[in-house]
Parts: C-alpha cells; structure tokens; sequence
C-alpha cells in the first residue's frame, strides 16, 4: 500500500516510526512546509519523493491514502482534499478547530465512501484498551473519570520543544484526547458540559489553565483539568474510578488505585498507540470497513467541542 504523510514535524516523524514496523506499507512522499529539511528527513526515512504541495503528493503513482500531521487548521481543507483525489485519510487529532469544519469532513466522507480516521490515540494505547476490553467484558463501569492533562509552553512550541508555525489550543486539541476517550469507554454521550477557562496569554493569544465538567445520559462523570503552566510533571493522567475498581493509566503505564502495576504489554501487538493506530488505518483501508475512530465515531467528540466553546463565548 503506497501511502503519502503531510507534517515532518514531531507528530510525523512519531507515525513514520510506527510505519516502519508495519509490513506492506510503503511512504512514497513526504510533505512538508519548507522543502530543505523536509528533504533531509524523506532522505532519513528512504522516502522518494518530498514536496511542498499536497496536490503534487497525492499524485504519485499508486497513492491509496494520506497521513496528515499539519497544522490544526489546516486539517479539514486538506482532509477534503485528500478524500476529493480519491484517497482515503488518516487526520491526526484534532479533526479541526470548529464544528463547521468537523462537520463538512464527515460530509465528505459519508459523500464519498473512502475511509477517514482520526487520530484519537487513547482508543489504541494498551493502558486504555486494558480497561475497555473489562468494560466490554462487563467485568467494571465507570463512575467518574478524572484527568489531568498538564504540560508547561508558556512559549510557542511542540512536542520536541522546537519553535513552532501555529497556536496549540487546550479545548479544540488537548481535550478532545479525553472527551473522546470518556464518551468511547463509557459508550454513552455527554449530555451535560461545563467549562471555565484561565486568562488569555497576552502573546500566544489562548487560555492557559481550563477546567471542564462533563456528564453522559446515566450518570457517569468526567472532570478535566487542563494548563500550560504546569512546570511538571508533565502528560496527561487519567483516573478511572469505577464500580468494582480504580485504575490509573500514564501514558502506557497501568496501575490500580493502590499503585499496583499492571501488565498490559501482551494487550495488543504493540505498545507503541501511534503504531497501533496506523494499524487500524490500514487494516480498515485492506478490509473495506470503518475503522475505530473513524470521523463519524468521533464526531460526538467535535460537538460537545463547540458547544464548550459557546459557553466560553458567552462568558466574554
């Protein structure tokens, strides 16, 4: 399967890692905002072909599908793009930055039939599917989920601490992680949400610190902590409080409330949830099926987004 990946930034070089452990995969083209060093790493990964412009990479020979890690912004546009040449797309989380355009890409992809992904990576790391596999099992149900998700960017940066081309936002990126993930294990929708918000960085232009309250039709609850002031530690940790157990995931580290560790090394063929995820984006592509965390499963996800943001707009 010859596929393209748009974004040589953290995020791309995490799935062309991945990719490489993933027999009959092949990169074919590389695209990135400035041609030089987007050369140098289709050059360190064996990849033919590298470009500024998407268009030219979905016009390689044979291309079947599209990785996109580019800026937030840009992924509902060139999502559309990729599913109007006729290639199935795999849209790195989040879908994008307002309902409107979450919206317009499943349109598409219902118009189209191809399969569209989003990358909400906590359905695939091992910690999370450990507990989903029980739920499933109906072996525990959660009651409340208490997450933090905390790192400390006072500067415009990524994931590799190098200067980036456009904003982060805590709500339409940062939380989307978890609203996904707490309406995907609990398997109901949010039907309540609440959210207040920290000042606004007079440079950057966002909120830094968010709180958010989440509750679905039976009961179950979410509550969210957010920030880009916390010197540390830094990630995201989630609680599970559940009827017949605790359970805290780091990462891909397991443990129950009493910080007993749990082996989930043996749940899936990998520990590696980018890895896991490409997997699925293929398989589903091979297979002609939906995919988990396909755009029309997580689009519930993008709509309590924008109803989130409608509160914070009516607290201005």
């Amino acid at each position: 399967m010859k596929v393209i990946l748009a974004g040589a930034g953290a995020f791309g070089l995490k799935h062309l890692d991945g990719i490489k452990n993933i027999d009959g995969v092949e990169v074919v083209s590389l695209v990135g905002r400035r041609l030089e060093p987007t050369q140098k790493v289709a050059q360190d990964y064996g990849i033919a072909h590298a470009t500024t412009d998407l268009s030219e990479a979905l016009k390689q020979p044979g291309v079947e599908a599209a990785i996109l890690c580019t800026p937030t912004q840009m992924h509902a546009a060139q999502a559309i793009e990729c599913m109007d040449a006729g290639k199935h797309v795999q849209i790195e989380i989040p879908l994008a930055d307002s309902w409107q355009d979450a919206d317009a890409v499943n349109k598409k992809q219902k118009q189209t039939g191809l399969v569209c992904m989003v990358g909400h990576t906590r359905r695939f790391n091992p910690s999370h599917q450990y507990i989903q596999n029980k739920i499933t099992a109906g072996e525990i149900s959660i009651q409340h989920m208490d997450v933090q998700t905390f790192f400390f960017r006072r500067k415009n940066m990524n994931a590799k601490g190098e200067a980036r081309s456009w904003t982060d936002h805590l709500l339409w990126h940062h939380a989307a992680h978890t609203v996904d993930l707490f309406q995907y294990q609990t398997g109901e929708k949010v039907t309540q949400a609440n959210i207040i918000e920290g000042p606004v960085h007079p440079e950057l232009g966002i909120a830094m610190d968010m709180s958010i309250q989440l509750k679905t039709e039976n009961g179950k609850l979410c509550t969210l902590t957010l920030s880009f002031n916390n010197d540390g530690p830094f990630g995201t940790f989630f609680r599970y409080i559940c009827d017949n157990g605790t359970y805290i995931a780091r990462y891909d580290d397991l443990f129950t409330g009493r910080e007993e560790a749990i082996d989930v090394s043996k749940v899936d063929v990998s520990m590696n949830g980018i890895e896991l995820q490409d997997r699925e984006f293929f398989a589903a592509i091979a297979e002609d099926r939906e995919p988990n965390a396909s755009v029309g499963q997580v689009l519930a996800c993008y709509e309590t987004l924008h109803l989130l943001e409608q509160q914070l707009n009516a607290q201005e």
